[in-house]
């Protein structure tokens, strides 16, 4: 039996509709296999490196974080004949910190600036990125593989011998693969005696593309929805054989029994790779500030001009701003709010219309400097939500543009702080529950028209996965257990829903460092060839790395196109943050039910309910907005009745009588929770934030560890 082996050449399902391992599952199944270290080495693309990573230390296995790279020996400029053949495989595995960045640079050049068919690296730019790189000879597609498989045997070695001096003595492998394939035993002998003459040591990998020998199907049925085939189709290209999964190491040691050393050299890999991906946060860019004066310092008098200008009774409201400040001084956030004041000044001196979203709005520092147009107190709105000293992560304002000037200020951002140094965000579309009936059922060849039927059943609502729908609808249970064909077609779904199926970019996503973003992630290519992070927003934010979304709204543009109409028609130049909450006659045309175009307004069911409710205020109309979703819903009839006087408003506590008369005894939004938990438990807001949050993410691990403490604190007043 081997008993020192790990895989170290694997592929995830982040590349893209040829690998099927899910990273928990592969890893999952490495420590069933008694494995001490695994390897990610997607085609080309570094998009699963920190989901790996993570998963992998969670588990207790030793991450090998690496990439099977794309090589055009002729060139990354050259573009001509078929450009599946300009691109060789070449395996590269990070060995430390400065290897990881090397390829991460080596990813994003071939993305952005090499690709053809694909994202593709040559022999000039490899060499320049070589340091802290191990590398190997890869699969049949890589360049000492086909120089054999054409018998020329001579260009084989030198280009190994190229290899071996690029990385370094002890860096560069020969790989050995057995998947029962005729061209690998055709390969074998050459790959050994290159080895032995260059004296390059030997490794066994399995190039494993999906998890255990059972998901071959899966795998075969992903490959014919990237390729646009059915499995019926002779030409379609398929694996030639079942092999390719993670074999156990009495697999991996039946396999290779005649080359010891190969298997024992993935440990030696495994011990060469020392990667630590924690510290890998990217500073923030410098804000704009005085020369001689203390960043913070000039925050603090921005705040304190900015509220005596914009409030009339800022004494009152002074303390508030101190505490802000006193928190943004302690989490070391002041540079964080005057870049963001950057992006809100630009857009004003511009011209272009914004607004901010979320939390961000209970800041009466942002109100003071200009980020937000709504005071926090007078509204109630809690800061904690925006920025918590008991729960200290990256503060997060959510901007809003006009959809037909977003682009400006993402060129703003970037020739302010550098096209190197700010990116979009990738997002990855999947295959979601009906994706995966289509997808399949095309493969398996259904009529688009049957499967069509079967998706109709499905609800268009987040939360239905396939499993769910056989459980909870009965048409689509019918369906799939009248006809034989309809229970493959479900079982194959099943297989493959939820993978990743394409990379896009995000809506609203923008990252930025102050220095070059590839010094620290992966950059992808975008839609239109623009720099996208290769690592999602969820990834990027756990990271600690400036994110911001810069959101495109429709009804921005609209609005500004309205004021410059009124404008040049009516010659009345209109200002629209003037414009006091009360006006009559737009209230009257709301009770009208007069919304169409009207801002999360409009819509049939909205209109019912403004058309009862009558609404006199912006609050009222801000509290049926939050109303207006799934769970809350059934809140409004009460809402309603309350305020005209047919239903009185109930508290369960005095208490509560303050902070919920606004919206008639309804608890309505997030803020009010936080504000309960502190009249009645004698919460910190901070701390009734933690609260608040765990009840947002439905954490029952988070609430039961509070629980204690809260009824202790209700009990007590």
């Amino acid at each position: 039996m081997c008993k020192t082996f790990c895989h170290v050449h694997n592929h995830t399902e982040y590349s893209l509709l040829d690998g099927a391992n899910r990273i928990p599952d592969m890893i999952g199944r490495a420590k069933e296999m008694d494995m001490s270290a695994l390897a990610i080495t997607d085609h080309g693309v570094m998009f699963g490196v920190m989901e790996f990573y993570w998963e992998a230390k969670k588990a207790g296995i030793k991450p090998i974080i690496g990439v099977e790279s794309y090589v055009a020996p002729q060139g990354i400029h050259e573009k001509k004949g078929d450009g599946e053949k300009n691109a060789y495989h070449l395996l590269m595995l990070a060995k430390d910190l400065e290897g990881y960045r090397n390829l991460c640079k080596l990813s994003t050049i071939a993305a952005l600036e090499g690709y053809y068919y694909k994202p593709r690296v040559d022999h000039k730019i490899l060499a320049e990125h070589s340091k802290g790189i191990i590398a190997t000879s890869a699969c049949l597609g890589s360049e000492i593989c086909q120089f054999l498989l054409n018998n020329n045997y001579e260009a084989a070695e030198r280009c190994a011998a190229m290899y071996r001096e690029m990385f370094g003595e002890g860096n560069f492998f020969i790989e050995l693969q057995d998947h029962r394939i005729p061209e690998q035993f055709q390969v074998q002998e050459g790959l050994l005696k290159i080895a032995s003459r260059l004296k390059l040591p030997l490794v066994a990998t399995n190039d494993a593309h999906y998890t255990c020998r059972g998901d071959a199907q899966p795998h075969d049925v992903l490959l014919c929805i990237q390729t646009g085939r059915n499995l019926e189709d002779p030409k379609r290209f398929k694996f030639p054989t079942d092999e390719f999964y993670l074999k156990s190491k009495t697999e991996m040691g039946e396999l290779f029994k005649e080359y010891p050393e190969a298997l024992e050299n993935t440990m030696r890999i495994a011990e060469m790779c020392n990667v630590e991906l924690e510290k890998t946060r990217a500073p923030m860019p410098k804000p704009e500030v005085p020369e001689g004066v203390d960043s913070f310092v000039h925050l603090a008098n921005l705040a304190r001009e900015g509220l005596a200008r914009r409030c009339k009774d800022a004494e009152q409201k002074l303390s508030r701003l101190d505490y802000e400040l006193g928190i943004i001084e302690s989490t070391k956030y002041g540079d964080y709010f005057l870049l963001v004041k950057e992006f809100a000044q630009y857009s004003r001196d511009k011209g272009i219309y914004f607004g901010v979203r979320g939390s961000a709005a209970g800041s009466l520092v942002s109100y003071a400097i200009g980020i937000t147009d709504v005071d926090p107190v007078d509204y109630g709105l809690t800061f904690e939500r925006f920025l918590n000293p008991e729960r200290i992560s990256m503060p997060d304002v959510d901007m809003d543009f006009e959809d037909a000037r977003r682009d400006e200020v993402i060129q703003y951002v970037q020739e302010k702080y550098g096209k190197d140094r700010v990116a979009q965000i990738v997002t990855f579309g999947t295959l979601g529950a009906k994706a995966a009936l289509k997808d399949c059922g095309r493969v398996l060849g259904f009529a688009p028209s049957e499967t069509d039927l079967m998706c109709k059943t499905i609800p268009q609502l987040p939360g239905w996965n396939l499993e769910r729908a056989y459980a909870e609808i009965p048409d689509f249970r019918n369906m799939v257990e009248g006809d034989s064909r309809h229970q493959n077609l479900f079982a194959t779904a099943k297989t493959v829903e939820g993978l990743a199926r394409n990379s896009g970019v995000h809506a609203a996503g923008v990252v930025m460092s102050s220095e070059p973003l590839v010094d620290y992630i992966p950059l992808y290519r975008g839609n239109d060839g623009q720099p996208v992070t290769a690592f999602e927003m969820g990834i990027l934010e756990k990271l600690g790395m400036l994110k911001m979304d810069f959101l495109g709204l429709s009804n921005l543009t609209v609005l500004a196109r309205a004021v410059e109409n009124i404008k040049q028609t009516r010659g009345i130049d209109l200002n629209v943050q003037a414009i006091e909450d009360g006006d009559a006659k737009t209230y009257e045309m709301l009770a009208r039910g007069e919304t169409a175009g009207v801002f999360q307004l409009e819509g049939g069911g909205m209109t019912r309910w403004v058309l009862q409710l009558k609404p006199a205020s912006i609050r009222e109309l801000a509290a049926m907005v939050a109303l207006y979703r799934p769970g809350p819903m059934e809140h409004i009839p009460r809402f309603i009745d309350t305020k005209f006087g047919r239903l009185k408003p109930q508290y369960l506590d005095h208490r509560m009588e303050t902070i919920l008369s606004e919206t008639y005894g309804v608890i309505v939004y997030q803020d009010q929770v936080m504000q309960l938990v502190q009249a009645l438990a004698g919460f910190t807001l901070g701390k009734a934030d933690v609260l608040r949050r765990a009840m947002g993410k439905k954490d029952a691990k988070a609430l039961d560890s509070m629980k204690g403490e809260f009824m202790e604190g209700t009990e007590r007043n």
